[in-house]
């Protein structure tokens, strides 16, 4: 799986969740950068995310993604572990 792949899934994740169906994203973006966004559908999203990519991800792993570039990273490097 690519970046891109997994950035355009997210996308889609993202849309879905905060009810922004034309929501554009990118690495640097953080929880500050979308009003909607809150500790409760960071929670959504990571369901999502684990849910959507069949990996299991660790609260120090989400603690340490201050931005969607990192998720993605780690979306990533879960793909290779497999």
């Amino acid at each position: 799986m690519t970046r891109e792949e997994v950035k355009d899934t997210l996308r889609g994740i993202f849309a879905k969740v905060l009810n922004e169906p034309m929501i554009v994203i990118n690495d640097d973006m953080t929880t500050n950068d979308i009003e909607a966004w809150d500790s409760v559908t960071n929670m959504t999203i990571i369901s999502e995310v684990e849910d959507t990519f069949c990996i299991k991800l660790k609260l120090r792993e989400i603690i340490k993604m201050k931005n969607i570039g990192a998720l993605c990273d780690t979306i990533l490097s879960k793909y290779e572990d497999k």
